[in-house]
């Protein structure tokens, strides 16, 4: 999984209006990957409660969402394609991971993501 968050993730970041023509190769090719890392970060997730939390958490929020989705998501455009990444980010986070946690409180490595949804 290690090696997989590495070494097989690239999103390419693209100037707005290249992103914002949803026909252009680039935009293209850019959704294409953002939509496999959230596969990629699903899939990592999903070993919670296997792998130890604190690994899990660094391969998934750390690595995955902070470093490549989180980009992605800023340069994206507000609107339904924003608002359905984010909402596909959050199907992937293990419910348990909130359970003792305050209100209006989050984890660590979900501040950045959080202050996005936010705005």
């Amino acid at each position: 999984m290690k090696k997989s968050t590495e070494e097989d993730v690239f999103i390419p970041l693209y100037p707005k209006s290249t992103v914002e023509d949803k026909s252009s190769p680039g935009s293209k090719f850019q959704e294409r990957r953002f939509w496999s890392a959230v596969k990629l970060l699903s899939n990592v997730l999903l070993w919670n409660g296997i792998v130890q939390e604190d690994m899990v958490r660094d391969l998934g929020l750390s690595k995955l969402l902070n470093r490549y989705l989180l980009l992605n998501l800023l340069n994206t455009p507000p609107g339904p394609d924003n608002i359905e990444k984010c909402t596909k980010v959050v199907a992937c986070l293990p419910e348990r991971w909130f359970e003792d946690l305050g209100n209006g409180s989050t984890l660590p490595e979900l501040l950045n993501f959080c202050q996005h949804l936010l705005q």
